[in-house]
């Protein structure tokens, strides 16, 4: 089989943007070519975050956030070109996940805003896209599809644990080689997001950089009870979860009572939040991991990585240590799941998505 090359683009629920890598396939044996960023402009952050929400005139407004989105994610594949010295000609498909906007599963809908065909047209290279619907059509939750790749790349000696925190927190439960194959997985609840709401209200920046306005709160146990108090922490993994929980309302009902909080301990308290869903779901689902590997924003953030290291001493390092930097594992994974599809393979995990069975997942645009 000769190497085949095909690009990710993956913007997560955080909203900051597009990440971009390139990887090279070659049966089982992968390789990244390299990675860029491109951050959203403000008025494309703010239009898709609108869209996360019920809304007035969506379906106008959904048309032209996906032309904006295209245009963006082309954007990111010539940067990421320009970076590798790639051609379009070199590069066998892009796999698009676009944006999610809202996800039912239990309804039977999963819905990533995109525009494939535009950027096909746009890049010049075939296009992969609606990844997760085939998914939610076996019965599945269409997420998370990325311990499928933590699987193929991360599985060691030892049992471990994938952590990947972008908005939504997710692990991979990935058992020693010598051990059954069985993988488990699911979104653990908010990593980022909740902490980035509350940062962006109270202060206007984006994100609370290094986590150092958290660090100078405290913990409120009360607020904290309040917050663990969510039944979506107490279902069993496999389970997924987005924005239509965990949004600006979801906060707001859970701070009444509690306006006398300094702003600063509510943000370490939802940091407390992120590491404590996150290091339970580990306790709970994935008791004999002696390691845990973490990927994402979130590990820019030294006050929650600090928190949830406090909670599991296992805590050994970030994917970089395994080999994939983290700010380049999900993007990778779609890359992968694109290179799936063009091999007529599955993409999903039933035991993670509760699919009815292994599906191909995505659709083919051609350039």
């Amino acid at each position: 089989m000769t190497e085949r090359i095909t690009i990710g683009l993956m913007s997560g629920t955080s909203l900051d943007g597009t990440d971009a890598v390139a990887m090279a396939f070659d049966g089982r044996v992968m390789r990244s070519l390299g990675h860029s960023s491109l951050a959203f402009p403000p008025n494309l952050r703010a239009a898709l975050a609108a869209l996360t929400l019920p809304g007035p005139d969506e379906i106008e407004r959904m048309g032209e956030a996906s032309v904006a989105l295209a245009r963006h994610y082309a954007e990111a594949t010539g940067l990421l070109l320009a970076r590798t010295g790639l051609s379009p000609a070199d590069v066998a498909a892009l796999g698009v996940h676009g944006q999610t906007i809202r996800h039912r599963p239990q309804k039977g809908f999963t819905l990533q805003l995109n525009h494939p065909a535009l950027v096909a047209e746009l890049t010049g290279i075939d296009v992969v896209a609606d990844l997760r619907s085939r998914d939610v059509a076996a019965g599945g939750e269409g997420a998370p599809l990325v311990p499928a790749f933590h699987a193929e790349c991360f599985t060691g000696d030892v049992p471990r644990v994938v952590l990947n925190i972008g908005g939504i927190a997710n692990i991979s439960v990935l058992p020693a080689r010598s051990e059954s194959p069985t993988i488990l997985g699911g979104d653990t609840g908010p990593g980022n997001m909740l902490i980035d709401t509350w940062t962006q209200r109270i202060t206007g920046a984006l994100y609370d950089r290094d986590g150092r306005w958290a660090a100078s709160g405290r913990v409120s146990t009360t607020l904290l009870d309040d917050l663990l108090s969510e039944p979506y922490f107490a279902l069993p993994i496999p389970k997924s979860t987005g924005r239509e929980l965990f949004s600006p309302a979801w906060l707001d009902a859970r701070l009444c009572g509690h306006e006398s909080l300094p702003p600063e301990d509510v943000a370490r308290t939802l940091v407390e939040l992120t590491a404590r869903t996150i290091t339970n779901t580990v306790a709970r689902f994935a008791p004999d991991a002696a390691e845990l590997y973490v990927c994402g924003g979130g590990v820019y953030n030294k006050t929650l990585m600090q928190a949830i290291a406090s909670h599991f001493p296992g805590l050994t390092a970030t994917t970089e240590a395994l080999g994939v930097p983290p700010m380049e594992v999900e993007a990778a994974a779609f890359a992968w799941l694109a290179e799936r599809f063009l091999a007529s393979l599955p993409g999903n995990l039933p035991a993670v998505t509760r699919a009815a069975g292994p599906r191909i997942l995505g659709a083919l645009y051609p350039r």
